[in-house]
């Protein structure tokens, strides 16, 4: 009997569509931007609930109880990184004294109110330091735009130091993220002592979300994306 041998195909791999790398970059960042709301705003909120009114524990305790895990990771982090982060630490140092003061006056307002402090001076120094000509969040946009490329560093530099529309976008940046960080503690605090405390325990962090999610958009808009082409346009590249 013959036997007939079928000979396969050759297996082809599509090539990635254009973009497709920077995509997924995208993501990846805006990913890393969120994780740390999931953290520190909503499995506390969820904390809160739970052994409020899951385990029945009073108002007070709930909410010290639920604060424990973003001034852990706030902790862990110094530790980790082996050196003092001004960010990180200003966090703990107001978790701790917003748990002390309402631990000595029993104002559970005190305690909500106290989250907003944190974000509202971080806002402030950013603010500051665009005013002053050295904006605070270019540490965070320069990895953003130039996604560790060496050439794209390079053009990153030329354009720091010869374009007023990109340093306008360096600023706008900053000025975004500050805006709605200050923005975000002032309409929290205006909240915590105008509503009812178990409405603000989850209006809070949706005011945290809707403030983080408007900076990403709008700051990605007017500053990302155009400071991306730019450094595409230097480097002899195109965005898609």
């Amino acid at each position: 009997m013959q036997t007939a041998t079928a000979t396969e195909a050759p297996t082809t791999t599509a090539p990635a569509a254009p973009g497709a790398g920077a995509g997924t970059t995208r993501s990846r960042a805006l990913a890393e931007s969120l994780a740390p709301l999931v953290v520190d705003a909503l499995i506390p909120m969820a904390a809160y609930y739970v052994l409020s009114d899951g385990f029945g524990m009073s108002t007070l305790a709930a909410l010290a109880w639920s604060s424990a895990l973003p001034a852990a990771r706030t902790l862990w982090g110094l530790v980790r990184n082996r050196r003092l982060n001004g960010l990180a630490a200003l966090i703990l140092v107001v978790n701790a004294v917003g748990l002390l003061l309402t631990t000595v006056t029993g104002d559970v307002r005190l305690m909500l109110a106290k989250e907003s402090v944190g974000s509202g001076v971080v806002g402030l120094v950013v603010l500051v330091s665009v005013a002053v000509g050295r904006p605070l969040m270019t540490a965070a946009l320069r990895p953003w735009v130039t996604k560790g490329e060496p050439a794209k560093h390079a053009a990153w530099d030329r354009l720091s130091l010869a374009s007023g529309r990109f340093r306008r976008g360096e600023r706008t940046f900053s000025l975004v993220w500050g805006a709605a960080l200050l923005g975000e503690a002032v309409a929290r605090v205006v909240g915590v002592y105008t509503l009812p405390v178990d409405t603000m325990v989850w209006l809070g962090n949706v005011i945290l979300g809707v403030a983080v999610l408007l900076a990403v958009f709008v700051a990605g808009a007017t500053a990302v994306d155009p400071m991306e082409k730019m450094v595409a346009a230097e480097t002899g590249g195109h965005k898609g």
